[in-house]
């Protein structure tokens, strides 16, 4: 291991890679009272640091092997790399990549000119195919992570690090699947200034290096989460092991919802959106800073991707505010009578709401399922209070996977219709959608001029990140108020569209 050093300094990686920029966060060293940089790995070529590695491990193969081609196994990036690296020395490569690689990397290793092969759900289940196929057709076998030249060309990285830092960072956060990215950035910072504390961190579900070294020896995992694909690995390599157990001080574990936040932070100081695993740094920076309780520490998080599918940016919007802690999403109970939706409006106050799912029922008492802005934990819990006080009975759901991933989309349903006939009596159940400007005391003004007889059945908003909130509402109103129900919508001054009539709403929502 002691000629890792010199392994790094040798490295060829700029015949395809670039020097990647190291950026201060600005927001987010603001908001963790630390200054925060963010190493750019994301800005290669092919938006990732791992073409790194496989060039330099290429581009020692010798005429012979070139001739005869690669293989490589990988969830994506590692596979670009390789694949780029090919065109750049005129060779052969096939790319063996698990069923469950977005089609956003798929797409770009063809692009590249690459034989790409489906094989297996995870990266091990490729690996074993593209051992085999490196055996039948007699390819050279690249591996991304555990191999001498691919952990000296991830190297680099550190050695830019610090290269490109005006002082010595305290920490450095490194992502972690097989190993190789920080193996070759502790080996090289370590050989340097051996008091730079270098931290990996990987997803709470793809813990594998975490308990390798806990252990002793590098462990298989039986299962991995697959939301982080690029770090999502079984078994670190036997080398990578070797060197994180020398030379990395700690492990941090993170959440998907703080992976999520952290791409959210990211793009709020970068207009950069990274894909899960590039943000794993950053969310292990944060967890650390917020246990140990870091202040005035220069700390460096290596932003590794950006090979992030667009279909995936729908759920990341939902949990990041969950993952950074300001969102909470809580049941609330209350009576089946007028004005009661009004009274816990109240209590909501000037908090903006970013959901709100309420159907009447049939029992004397309704839940409600709200999503809720917050400034933190402690505001989180002060709100729960709030509602205690009041009398509600309320159950707090921000960590619930079920709700989170489920229940949040099925809240609803249709009345019996002799529960109708009891409730609404003479009156007709509206359906209406609203376009609500998006800000704090709309909802208010609505709940506020509306008329205390006038119940409302079915209440559902969500916030879109849009100017404007959409909303459905329905409400029981007699037929002798039907005038002034539209003279109430005319003052209320909202876009709105009657849905009484629509189909899908008596298919799903109406009254049996």
């Amino acid at each position: 291991m002691d000629d890792y050093l010199q392994r790094i300094l040798r490295s060829r990686v700029y015949d395809v890679a670039v020097e990647t920029p190291l950026e201060v966060a600005k927001n987010l060293s603001r908001r963790l009272e630390n200054q925060i940089l963010l190493k750019r790995e994301d800005l290669q070529p092919v938006f990732s640091f791992k073409l790194r590695g496989a060039f330099n491990r290429m581009a020692q193969l010798s005429k012979e092997q070139l001739n005869k081609g690669v293989v490589a196994s990988s969830a994506g990036n590692h596979a670009q790399g390789v694949a780029l690296s090919a065109c750049q020395l005129n060779c052969k490569a096939v790319i063996v990549m698990p069923r469950t690689t977005p089609d956003v990397k798929v797409q770009a290793v063809n692009a590249l000119n690459a034989e790409v092969v489906l094989k297996g759900e995870t990266y091990d289940e490729a690996y074993q195919e593209a051992i085999k196929i490196g055996k039948e057709k007699g390819l050279t076998f690249i591996h991304p992570f555990d191999d001498p030249e691919v952990i000296a060309g991830q190297g680099t990285v550190g050695l830019e690090i610090l290269r490109q830092s005006q002082e010595i960072p305290d920490v450095i956060y490194v992502a972690v699947g097989g190993g190789g990215l920080i193996a070759g950035v502790a080996a090289y910072v370590k050989s340097l200034w051996p008091n730079i504390q270098v931290i990996g961190v990987e997803p709470k579900d793809a813990a594998a290096m975490t308990l390798s070294l806990k252990k002793g020896k590098p462990i298989e995992l039986e299962n991995i989460g697959l939301f982080a694909d690029g770090v999502a690995v079984k078994k670190v390599g036997k080398n990578t092991f070797a060197l994180a157990k020398k030379y990395v001080d700690a492990m941090v574990t993170v959440s998907t919802d703080e992976i999520c936040a952290a791409i959210k932070d990211v793009f709020e100081d970068t207009r950069s959106i990274l894909e899960p695993a590039g943000a794993l740094a950053i969310a292990g920076m944060k967890s650390d800073i917020n246990n140990r309780k870091l202040r005035k520490k220069t700390l460096v998080a290596i932003a590794c991707g950006a090979n992030m599918n667009f279909d995936r940016l729908r759920f990341v919007a939902e949990r990041a505010e969950i993952g950074e802690e300001r969102e909470a999403m809580i049941a609330v109970g209350i009576e089946e009578k007028a004005g009661s939706l009004k009274a816990l409006c109240e209590i909501v106050g000037e908090r903006s709401l970013t959901e709100f799912s309420y159907r009447m029922s049939e029992e004397d008492k309704a839940q409600i399922f709200m999503g809720v802005q917050v400034k933190d934990k402690n505001d989180r819990l002060k709100l729960l209070k709030q509602f205690e006080f009041a009398g509600y009975t309320c159950l707090d759901l921000s960590e619930d996977e079920l709700a989170k991933m489920h229940l949040r989309h099925m809240v609803g349903g249709r009345l019996p219709a002799e529960t109708y006939k009891r409730i609404a009596g003479k009156s007709k159940e509206l359906l209406y959608r609203f376009e609500f400007p998006e800000l704090p005391g709309a909802l208010m003004k609505f709940v506020t001029n509306l008329r205390p007889d006038w119940s409302i059945s079915i209440f559902h908003y969500r916030n879109h990140g849009s100017d404007v909130g959409r909303i459905v509402v329905g409400v029981l109103v007699q037929d002798t108020d039907l005038e002034e129900w539209k003279n109430f919508i005319k003052e209320l001054g909202y876009p709105s569209w009657d849905e009484t009539d629509n189909p899908a709403y008596k298919l799903f929502l109406g009254a049996h």
